[in-house]
């Protein structure tokens, strides 16, 4: 019968590194912090409990996940080591648990290899250990001629001898509780840095005789850490890669992988195309047949069945029905809401909208506050003006409507069905279905007007006229 888990996540580090006033384990990795992603890790296992053992800026780390009530918050006050860390944790554990030992810092661990070491159910002791071709930085593993783990050497107190080991150790520790506790109670802090290893339990094992299992993680690169911000850049990259192949085998093709960003939960149809340096924030749902073009911003936002969002978008908090057409150079703004087959072109915001099936916004146009009916014609350079400078205001545009180029809509106001706006008015009251609606000066030409002039010497303005009964003559001072 297994023995129930506990998992202890340590986050206590600084990150003076980083050089940042952000936590160190609340930097993001994919839009999210990295302590983020170890908890979905940890919770994929199942375990009975998750102690998360914090130090450094305390309340903003245990802010930055109010209301996750399934963790233990364990405050190490003072940071003497690992070991010291673990010690924190230990009142809550049961002797009969097993215990596993994670690093917050250490964000992108896969799951199947912690189920590996997990499955050594009879050992008392297991080590997740890792081969590298430079091993520098890393405690290195030791054994006897028979290969047993006899302990772990951190790199600042190794020999030159044990320097040359290329097996490391990762940190990740599955041990029984009991044993555990026995073994922290002694630990002692007579290293370099003076602080308690954790590490050292591993030569006090072997000393009882308590057998010590090892479990080799298959890929380095799935266990790096970051210390400062070059590694947190490489584990981004490593992050990235992860979540394209993802979207790949869920039916995506992406022009170039390593050219888009996931900063969220992506989820993708059948057929989805996506071109170069997408990004993709929060939940986003693109549906069987999406086209993405290139430099796209998409944030919350579901996006229809074979619909195409053309370059430079920035989608946001949207719904996009079916068969649209959006861009290039369009922003949809929260609570913009497209039927199926509407077009937004090239520089058109919009927010807070409503458009029906077949509608059609293609050019130049602020739409805001709006309620937009099917098949409706939106002429460029049409702006909705709803905001009285204290209040927002609705505009309706009925079924079947045309609004000419340059229109000025001042909201409150509605549009009737198939009514016609002629181009360039400005319209404050509603207008009937099927009226023609004109609000323009009347147009006058006046003959034998001649542009000012500058004067001479001038660089900058027109001569201001010097008779006023005919500026554009001077007067004949002679």
């Amino acid at each position: 019968m297994a023995k129930p888990l506990h998992i202890v996540i340590l986050a206590a580090g600084e990150g003076t590194r980083m050089r940042s006033s952000l936590p160190k384990v609340l930097q993001p990795i994919g839009g999210r912090p990295m302590l983020s992603h170890l908890l979905d890790t940890a919770r994929a296992i199942e375990p009975q409990a998750i102690h998360v053992v914090y130090g450094s800026s305390a309340d903003a780390v245990r802010e930055a996940f109010a209301g996750q009530q399934d963790i233990r918050w364990v405050l190490q006050a003072e940071r003497l080591g690992t070991g010291h860390a673990v010690v924190q944790a230990m009142p809550d554990i049961p002797d009969e648990a097993d215990v596993l030992v994670l690093y917050a810092d250490h964000p992108l661990v896969p799951v199947e290899v912690l189920q590996d070491l997990l499955a050594k159910e009879n050992s008392e002791l297991t080590l997740l250990t890792l081969f590298l071709a430079d091993p520098a930085g890393y405690g290195r593993i030791l054994r006897d001629r028979t290969e047993r783990v006899t302990g772990i050497v951190e790199q600042k107190d190794a020999t030159a001898q044990q320097l040359t080991i290329k097996e490391v150790n990762t940190g990740i520790v599955r041990a029984r509780a009991r044993r555990l506790r026995g073994w922290l109670e002694q630990l002692g802090n007579d290293n370099a840095q003076g602080e308690y290893y954790l590490t050292d339990i591993f030569a006090m094992a072997h000393d009882d005789g308590v057998p010590i299992e090892t479990v080799q993680a298959p890929e380095s690169q799935d266990l790096q850490g970051a210390n400062d911000r070059i590694q947190l850049a490489m584990l981004e990259r490593r992050y990235q890669l992860r979540a394209g192949r993802r979207l790949m085998a869920a039916g995506a093709q992406l022009a170039d992988p390593a050219r888009v960003e996931i900063r969220g939960q992506v989820a993708v149809g059948r057929d989805v195309k996506i071109d170069i340096n997408a990004v993709f924030i929060g939940d986003v749902e693109l549906e069987d047949g999406v086209e993405i073009g290139p430099g796209c911003v998409l944030q919350n936002c579901r996006i229809g069945s074979g619909s195409r969002i053309k370059a430079y978008c920035v989608i946001e908090d949207a719904v996009i029905g079916g068969d649209c057409d959006v861009g290039p150079y369009a922003r949809l703004r929260p609570g913009t809401r497209l039927a199926d087959s509407v077009r937004v072109g090239n520089f058109v915001e919009t927010k807070n909208i409503r458009m029906g099936g077949g509608s059609k916004a293609s050019h130049l146009s602020y739409l805001g506050d709006a309620e937009i009916g099917a098949e409706v014609n939106i002429g460029a350079g049409t702006i909705t003006c709803n905001y009285d400078g204290a209040n927002k205001h609705r505009t309706v545009i009925e079924d079947g409507a045309f609004i000419g180029s340059d229109t000025q809509l001042v909201a409150p106001v509605t549009v009737g069905r198939d009514a016609t706006v002629g181009a360039g008015s400005t319209i404050t009251k509603d207008v009937p279905a099927e009226h023609l609606a004109v609000s323009r000066p009347r147009q006058t030409a006046i003959k034998g007007w001649r542009r000012p002039v500058k004067s001479k010497g001038s660089t900058d303005n027109p001569a201001k006229p010097d008779n006023p009964d005919n500026p554009t003559k001077p007067e004949n001072k002679d």
